[in-house]
């Protein structure tokens, strides 16, 4: 029996229910209603609408750059002689730390005397560093190893030889200065 009512109670107020949907903050707004008359306070923070666009923006760029970087990562040079011949690398490192010290030690001696004989050599040490970047681009293109690896092993000989020539020929100078300069006193 109260099934039938229930039935015909449905029946009676079909096409008087609403069917439409909330709107937007219903819930918040019911749940603040329902804590206001139960004394309670929400704190509910507001979302923002372009918190998920951007950091999925953000996360893409990300990614991006991540990638282009790995993509673009060409080694050096040095790091690709040193693939072909590791020993390159180690012996470069030793003549390149002896050139710089010496050159280093020609810098320091510079006076008016000698300034045009380092100026020379400077200008003679570029030559030679163009010449060996040459080879090294010789031994990249896949020339022939051993004759390329022996001629930047005397380029680097070379380079230590004139340094040392120029050294002594500064010595020489500095004695003969000093020299001359003992003989204008004793006079």
């Amino acid at each position: 029996m109260e099934k039938e009512k229930i039935n015909q109670l449905f029946e009676n107020l079909h096409g008087t229910f609403d069917i439409e949907a909330p709107k937007e903050g219903h819930k918040q707004r019911f749940f603040d209603k329902l804590h206001e008359a139960n004394g309670l306070v929400s704190i509910q923070k507001k979302k923002n609408p372009w918190l998920k666009p951007l950091s999925l923006v953000a996360s893409v760029a990300i990614l991006f750059t991540v990638g282009i970087g790995i993509y673009n990562s060409n080694p050096t040079i040095n790091q690709q002689i040193a693939e072909i011949a590791p020993e390159v690398s180690n012996t470069q490192y030793y003549f390149a730390s002896l050139i710089e010290e010496q050159v280093k030690q020609l810098e320091s001696e510079s006076t008016p005397e000698t300034q045009q004989i380092i100026a020379d050599t400077m200008i003679q040490l570029k030559k030679l560093e163009a010449s060996y970047s040459m080879l090294e681009d010789d031994l990249l293109k896949g020339g022939n190893s051993k004759l390329i690896l022996s001629a930047m092993i005397t380029n680097f000989q070379t380079r230590i030889g004139l340094l040392q020539d120029v050294l002594n020929q500064i010595e020489t100078i500095k004695t003969i200065n000093n020299n001359t300069n003992e003989n204008n006193y004793i006079i």
